[in-house]
């Protein structure tokens, strides 16, 4: 989920900033969502399965290049589709709350 470090790579020949790789199909159309009602312009790779049973899975980018999600974050910078500012806990999909601060964590 939520790492420090930045991944750089590139989706389709354009340089991203990789925000997840190997999501699921409903955590890349969460993340798509709400990177771009915040501005960003996302690029989506799928990566086939490696076996024929296992899902597909998904590479998620923005072409913004400074762009790191730990930083908006705890910056509250990011906000959700209907105004509310984005915690890690609704990041990570564990909550849907974004009034708990990230100092209330345990």
């Amino acid at each position: 989920m939520l790492a420090g470090k930045h991944q750089f790579g590139e989706i389709d020949g354009t340089r991203v900033t990789f925000v997840e790789k190997g999501a699921d199909k409903e955590r890349m159309e969460f993340l798509k969502e709400l990177l771009e009602y915040n501005g960003f312009e996302v690029l989506i790779k799928e990566k086939p399965p490696r076996k024929e049973e296992d899902p597909t899975t998904y590479d998620i980018g923005v072409t913004d290049m400074v762009f790191n999600p730990t930083i908006w974050i705890f910056d509250r910078k990011l906000k959700t589709p209907d105004g509310r500012i984005v915690t890690q806990q609704y990041w990570e999909n564990k909550s849907n709350l974004t009034k708990p601060q990230y100092w209330e964590n345990k």
